[in-house]
Formats: C-alpha cells, structure tokens, sequence
C-alpha cells in the first residue's frame, strides 16, 4: 500500500497543466466531474468511456498518468463491487457497467485536482472563495499530513511484522487485539507531530491579526483564460450531445 499513500503526496511536476492558475484546473475538474454525472441523460457507457478517456489525457499532459493510475487502481475494487451489487439488485449487465465505469470517471475527475495541485493551492482557493481561516488551516493540515499518517502506519505494520506480530491470523477479536501494537506508536507519532505543528504555529505568531496578508496571490494569465473559454464550450457541446444524441451502447 505504499504506492497508493504516496501517490497521495503532492509531487511538484514541470508541465503546462501544473502552471494553470488553481481556480482552473478546480475547474477543469468539476467539469469532468459533471459531465460524469450528466451521463444519467445518456444512459450508455460510450460517453463515460470518452470523458475517462478525456481525463486520461489531460494526466499525460500533466505528466501524473502514473499517479492518477494507481488512485484508480485502487478505486477499481469499489467500481468491481458496485457492478457485484447492481447485479445482485437486477440492474443488468449493461446498468451495472455504466454505474462502475461512472464511479471511475467520478474518482478520475477529482485525482486531476489533487495530484496537480499543491495544499498551498488549495490553500489560496479557499482563501479566495472567503472560508474562515481557521477551516483553511485546518482543511489544508489535513490534505498534507493524511498521507504522511499512512505511510506512517505502513511502516510501523512493516516493523511490527519484522518483530513477529502476525495481522492476518486469527479471529476477528485477535485481529482487532494485534492492531493495538500498531495504534499506539502511529497515536504517539501523531501527538509529537502535532506538537511540533503547534510550536511551528506560535513561532510564527499564528493569530496574531484578524486578517493577515499572503505572499503569493491568484491572477489569471492569458492561457488561463483561453483554457477557460475553450473548457466551458467543450463542455457545453457535450451537455448538447448527452441530450440530442442516441448512443449506440
């Protein structure tokens, strides 16, 4: 599990997707994200396979294929037991393809964000749509440290493992019992890390002004805006085809 919490980290990339202003590559993705939505007035798998698709290159052109890969590796488990259960509820077989393959495209839409954009991104977003700054904090805390917390977890299993412990043995209260040697370093790894967060925080005098200034601000450049207008009428053209055209499958 170390290749899903690391491609979980945001890894700074030289591309032309990753020097778009945040505002729109959130864009970018809630269209994605609608239009695998919209896909409920097309009932066929064809427009969600073109969107997955669409969003398959945007990740080469962002050079995050591979991450963006393994969070839908991951995700296909959930896709493979939604079609089990749409099944097992009569949907049928072409039903149950279209809420799996629609599941991926959702999961698809919001990877291009979060691989792409880094927590001091998210950061200003938030700022600029007016959110409190406490939530900010604590919003972007969370967004950095949920993977370092995992991968911290998949090394304290690895050395308790070394050690002798054995996860997978055992009954259901066994297994629970054998998660204790894991819960209390990862617990006590968490309390250090966060109090080194707080003192990070008052060094910095946190708090201190109602509305502190940012080093970095938002603008928009002349491919952001092209990107913009070009994205909104792609948009708009298959919202257009969803409704008028009768697919095939």
């Amino acid at each position: 599990m170390y290749w899903l919490a690391g491609s979980l980290i945001y890894r700074r990339n030289e591309s032309a997707f990753h020097k778009l202003d945040p505002r729109v590559k959130l864009l970018i993705s809630l269209e994605f994200f609608t239009l695998a939505l919209a896909s409920i007035l097309a009932p066929s798998a064809l427009p969600l396979v073109i969107v997955f698709a669409a969003q398959l290159v945007v990740a080469a052109i962002a050079r995050s294929a591979k991450r963006i890969a393994r969070t839908l590796a991951f995700s296909s488990a959930f896709a493979v037991f939604i079609f089990v259960v749409n099944i097992f509820f009569g949907t049928g077989l072409h039903g149950s393809l279209i809420y799996a393959v629609r599941f991926l495209a959702i999961v698809g839409s919001t990877s291009i964000f979060f691989v792409t954009t880094s927590p001091d991104e998210f950061e200003q977003i938030m700022k600029w749509m007016r959110f409190p700054r406490d939530i900010v904090f604590a919003f972007v805390t969370a967004v950095r440290f949920i993977p370092v917390i995992m991968l911290d977890a998949f090394q304290i299993m690895d050395a308790q493992k070394s050690r002798g412990l054995e996860l997978e043995k055992g009954n259901i209260i066994n297994r629970i019992r054998n998660l204790v040697p894991i819960m209390v370093p990862l617990v006590v790894n968490s309390v250090i890390r966060s109090g080194e967060l707080a003192e990070a925080m008052e060094s910095r005098a946190y708090g201190a002004t109602p509305h502190p200034s940012s080093l970095y601000s938002l603008s928009l450049k002349w491919y952001d805006v092209m990107v913009i207008l070009v994205s909104a009428l792609l948009l708009a053209l298959a919202l257009y085809i969803y409704m008028s055209v009768h697919f095939p499958f």
